[in-house]
């Protein structure tokens, strides 16, 4: 095989990755918070000039996170017209009408157990009344201006009760992109950057990583129930389940690239910034497995990338 000139190579190349293939994420703290955290956060302040930045770069949408200061058994603050979920919500939509935004709708972390679930008398998951208080966040995150909203719990039913509750609210229009997790040890630096680690020490509905046809199968059912679009993660974990679920089921599947590998990817650097050449390569491999989008911590800096390289 003959030796190219890099000129050559580069058109042979075939697409590379770009800043529209990306999704940021925003980790949401209150304003007054002054806590340090292993991963990058964002206030309602910060949002504006955080989303335009992204949008000039070619970012196009975003996935926000956001909890609850106050939390309890029924994670009711997690339905609030004024929490910090909805502000965010609307600080990106008027800074960038145009920015796609998508929510992650759990109860993890307005739960003061930090489960994904809510607990019946017994101390048991009652899955009627969690799906039911997620699809009461579907919709006050719909009417706050969310485009896409995730169920992120896992719960058989979840994607259904949104849908139908999406739709008697009158927000047929708004998608649904559920999340379809394996169990990890990479989300630790989300747990405790978002104080969402559950008591009980494990999350009960995600899927085993030596159950890969147990994710095809749940995706289907999801797909069943109403959902318009899949996550998958941790991203790299799931590469070979991404490249099954893109010949088994008929709507996009976007993975999620978790904390851990934002934080084990990445070389910090004396001044705080962090190398994006490993998630690089790593979304370069996602793309060619036939990701739709990419969702990353990294889309800022990884745009930044893109544009000086």
């Amino acid at each position: 095989m003959p030796t190219h000139r890099l000129a050559v190579r580069n058109f042979l190349g075939g697409p590379s990755l770009t800043p529209a293939d990306l999704t940021m994420v925003f980790l949401m703290r209150e304003d007054d918070d002054s806590a340090q955290r292993p991963m990058p956060t964002f206030t309602v302040r910060e949002v504006p000039d955080a989303v335009a930045a992204m949008d000039d770069l070619g970012v196009r949408s975003v996935k926000i996170f956001a909890g609850s200061r106050v939390r309890d058994t029924r994670a009711s603050q997690g339905v609030s017209p004024t929490g910090l979920m909805a502000r965010a919500i609307r600080a990106v939509k008027k800074a960038r009408p145009g920015i796609a935004v998508m929510t992650e709708t759990c109860v993890c972390s307005h739960n003061d157990s930090g489960e994904c679930w809510l607990a019946d008398t017994r101390g048991m998951a009652d899955l009627d009344e969690t799906a039911e208080v997620m699809a009461a966040q579907a919709v006050m995150q719909a009417e706050a201006g969310a485009d896409i909203v995730s169920p992120a719990a896992m719960i058989p039913g979840s994607v259904r009760a949104v849908r139908e509750a999406l739709d008697t609210g009158g927000n047929k229009d708004v998608a649904i992109m559920p999340h379809l997790i394996f169990e990890s040890s990479l989300y630790e630096g989300y747990r405790a950057t978002m104080s969402a680690a559950p008591r009980s020490g494990t999350r009960a509905f995600q899927i085993s990583p030596r159950q890969p046809e147990q994710a095809v199968h749940t995706a289907r059912e999801m797909v069943d129930e109403g959902a318009d679009m899949i996550l998958t993660e941790p991203a790299l974990h799931t590469v070979d389940t991404l490249m099954h679920l893109k010949d088994k089921i008929p709507v996009p599947v976007m993975p999620f690239s978790v904390s851990g590998e934002y934080l084990r990817l990445t070389d910090l650097a004396s001044d705080g910034s962090r190398d994006m050449r490993g998630l690089v390569e790593a979304y370069t491999v996602l793309k060619r497995a036939g990701a739709d989008r990419i969702i990353t911590y990294g889309a800022l800096e990884i745009a930044r990338a893109l544009r000086a390289s």
